[in-house]
């Protein structure tokens, strides 16, 4: 039912603006993908997480195989398929991060120990059964490493809509927790917050995120979306309140930009002529350069800044021990 509202929306759209259905589910893929990443990319980064989030997409890929061997086992059509797979994907990418995260608390260890021990896992695990997927079925995983957004059904959004409304739910209810616990976990401690509880409800919610997503621009991809655009709002922002809508700003930009470069431009090599790029590696170069940016941008205000009497960027999260946030009270804002 979702899904066939879903597909009427987009024949409507696509009439008014009088272009190609493709194109209008594509572009409203990217929009949610987008605005995903931008949620989540702050506290990936807050936390210093990058190299996570980058073995949780790689764990994804062991996902996918996992789930189309559930769906071998369990003799499901098609439309078992479009629910049990991302199911699958998003509990077993649940269950490692947070092994993850007790590992690294039982053990000691340091953070990229343990993940290079999982990370090691998860291609080990996805390339033990690669081959049995294929000799069972007609799917190339290789579409999971690089993604297609001009592919992906109705269903797959479908499902990115309810993760973009469950994580814009979790921030309304526990925002100011789990940025205070991404930033600082001692101060948080001391507030007596749930540290543990924030960790864990942050490793569902970049699950979610993650292995949703993957159709879209791929494993090998999504992790750039989640980490660039947040690292450019750093440069750029004076605390964490900016910081996070920066984050939001940045990862729509490229979105868009990146979007539009690959459908306007073209390049021609040889006698190979009017070569279009692929959407995907475009958005995420656009990040790159928005990043790049982004540095510039600031190097300019913090030299003149003074002179005019305007504030320098500084990294968010630091300044006054009572305030790590520079914020008040209130969603985007810190207790």
């Amino acid at each position: 039912m979702p899904d066939e509202l879903l597909a009427d929306l987009i024949r409507s759209l696509a009439g008014a603006l009088g272009t190609e259905l493709f194109v209008v589910k594509s572009a409203l893929t990217l929009l949610v993908m987008c605005l995903l990443c931008g949620l989540i990319g702050a506290m990936v980064v807050g936390n210093r997480m990058a190299f996570f989030s980058d073995a949780m997409a790689h764990c994804a890929f062991a996902g996918v195989a996992l789930g189309y061997l559930s769906v071998l086992f369990t003799g499901g059509d098609k439309a078992t398929a479009a629910w049990l797979i991302p199911v699958v994907m998003v509990v077993f990418g649940v269950l490692v991060g947070g092994l993850m995260v007790f590992v690294r608390d039982r053990t000691g260890l340091a953070h990229d120990t343990v993940i290079g021990v999982f990370f090691a896992f998860a291609l080990g695990f996805g390339a033990m059964l690669v081959k049995l997927v294929q000799q069972e079925s007609t799917v190339n995983l290789e579409t999971f490493l690089f993604g297609n957004l001009y592919f992906i059904s109705e269903s797959d959004l479908a499902l990115l809509l309810a993760a973009l409304l469950l994580t814009f739910a979790a921030f309304l209810w526990r925002y100011n927790q789990l940025m205070f616990a991404s930033f600082n976990p001692s101060l948080a401690r001391t507030r007596r917050m749930s540290v543990t509880f924030n960790n864990y409800l942050f490793i569902l919610l970049l699950a979610l995120v993650v292995n949703l997503s993957i159709k879209a621009v791929g494993a090998l991809l999504i992790n750039a979306l989640l980490v660039v655009p947040a690292a450019a709002a750093v440069n750029v922002s004076r605390n964490l309140r900016q910081m996070f809508w920066v984050t939001v700003a940045f990862s729509l930009l490229s979105g868009a930009l990146g979007y539009w470069f690959s459908h306007t431009r073209t390049i021609s090599v040889g006698r190979i002529k009017d070569v279009s790029f692929g959407p995907s590696g475009v958005i995420v170069v656009a990040s790159v350069f928005v990043f790049f940016g982004s540095m510039a941008v600031a190097a300019v205000w913090n030299r003149f800044a003074p002179i005019f009497g305007g504030q320098q960027f500084r990294r968010p999260g630091g300044g006054n021990p009572d305030d790590p946030c520079g914020m008040g009270h209130g969603f985007g804002q810190c207790p």
